[in-house]
């Protein structure tokens, strides 16, 4: 079929800027990125800063009575390595050929059926989006009760959630800079945060978190699935980021840049939640440290921290992911997607998910939506490594009307068998949906010709 790129707008078109042109601020675009913005020590702090997640506070708070400290300790780390190595599996596509997640998913689910992942993608990052925002506000509304009187949640929740798609309305050279120069901030935080939860609870949590027997058994997997589905929408969209990293970096030092870089900000955050939740029961972080430091400004200082690391987060993890899908799907420009995505965070009634028995309910979701990312994430890597074997057409990929139109079945059939063992086996989804879909789709495009047709 033609391979004409005619019938695509021109943000999607292959572009030919050269690599040496800076790219505008805000200059987003589905085409190949050939401008790339960020460095090794750049993209590792852009990771850094954008996975400081209140959500893993939670994740903490939910395994709490099933693992000690040390086995906590060890499905955090865990969790951050397999986040690693995934990132750098799925994410090579996106760093060799410059192409975002909605297109390098063409190649397996077809233009029409790329939909299916996208939107798979984008749901959780709206609802992690309006969580983390409601957590922020919370922070800064305390912060300003307590400075000057002025208590109105509400308000700053709204005004906090149109901060954000300001900065988001930037681009990567905003992500670039905000995270970069907020990582020190963060890890001073996070240590601070640390010892003053050891201070205050550590008499109390000596007795219980070390001398517990824990499980090494399920419960301990299913924990490490719990830190490692925080993230592993990221893994499915990893070439959104890879894309804008510089050339020259090999797959092991990728892999170290990705997990080194989670797994501080995880460790810290999954245990602080852990001590706490464990201490005092409540799974709330701005009641937690507000309890837990007694400082007054030290506890401005850590509110505006806990504000400031929803910012960092939201920005990198949850605006552009589904920004990109709207992109895609409308043929919107990435100013406007940002906007629309902004505002479909306030329908995700956050105030309903930091309730002191929603550490229960996040721990369900993210164990439900693993169910689905798991299988699309194994279809991507069987695609781009076994069925395409690292190659890809470029010009294809672009081609609307191309070999890729429509809707590849093999890529549906291998989700839902995926879908099934791990909803089967839901503490450890993730896991479970790996081989049954990757194993299903390689025998379907191999094996069964009218799979390998992509129909309208």
């Amino acid at each position: 079929m033609s391979t004409s790129t005619s019938a695509l707008t021109s943000d999607e078109a292959p572009e030919a800027t050269s690599p040496a042109t800076a790219k505008a601020v805000g200059a987003e675009s589905l085409a190949p990125q050939s401008t790339r913005i960020m460095g090794r020590t750049s993209y590792f702090l852009a990771w850094f800063g954008g996975c400081v997640s209140i959500g893993t506070f939670a994740m903490g708070s939910s395994v709490v009575g099933t693992l000690n400290l040390l086995q906590a300790t060890l499905a955090i780390a865990i969790g951050c390595f397999v986040i690693g190595v995934a990132l750098a599996i799925n994410g090579a596509a996106g760093y060799k050929y410059g192409i975002p997640f909605m297109v390098q998913a063409r190649s397996a689910f077809g233009f029409t059926g790329t939909r299916i992942p996208g939107l798979v993608r984008a749901v959780p990052a709206i609802v992690w989006y309006g969580f983390q925002s409601w957590i922020g506000a919370g922070a800064l509304n305390m912060v300003s009760a307590t400075l000057f009187g002025f208590d109105n949640l509400i308000f700053y929740f709204i005004a906090f959630q149109f901060l954000q798609i300001g900065l988001s309305v930037l681009g990567f050279q905003g992500i670039k800079w905000l995270e970069n120069i907020g990582s020190a901030f963060i890890l001073c935080s996070l240590m601070y945060m640390f010892y003053a939860t050891v201070q205050r609870y550590g008499d109390e949590l000596s007795t219980s978190l070390l001398t517990m027997e824990g499980s090494w058994g399920m419960p301990f997997w299913s924990a490490t699935m719990l830190f490692l589905g925080i993230y592993s929408t990221m893994m499915l969209n990893v070439s959104d980021y890879s894309r804008e990293h510089k050339k020259g970096t090999g797959p092991g030092l990728l892999t170290t840049i990705y997990a080194m870089s989670i797994l501080p900000c995880t460790l810290f955050m999954g245990l602080i939640g852990y001590m706490v939740s464990q201490a005092t029961g409540t799974a709330d972080p701005i009641q937690v440290f507000a309890n837990a430091v007694d400082n007054t400004p030290l506890l401005m200082i850590t509110l505006l921290f806990i504000a400031f690391a929803q910012v960092t987060t939201n920005v990198l993890n949850n605006v552009v992911p589904p920004t990109y899908v709207l992109m895609d799907v409308f043929k919107l420009k990435f100013s406007v997607a940002t906007v629309i995505v902004g505002l479909l965070a306030f329908a995700t009634f956050p105030w309903k998910l930091v309730q002191p028995e929603s550490a229960a309910g996040l721990q369900l979701f993210v164990q439900t939506y693993s169910a689905f990312l798991g299988p699309i994430f194994a279809i991507l890597v069987v695609d781009y490594y076994v069925i395409r074997r690292r190659t890809l057409d470029i010009g294809k990929l672009y081609d609307e009307n191309g070999p890729y139109q429509g809707i590849n079945q093999a890529a549906l059939i291998a989700t839902a068998v995926g879908i099934i063992a791990a909803l089967s086996f839901s503490a450890v989804s993730w896991y479970a949906s790996l081989i049954p879909a990757g194993l299903t789709y390689y025998l379907l495009m191999k094996h069964w010709p009218a799979c390998q047709r992509f129909t309208q």
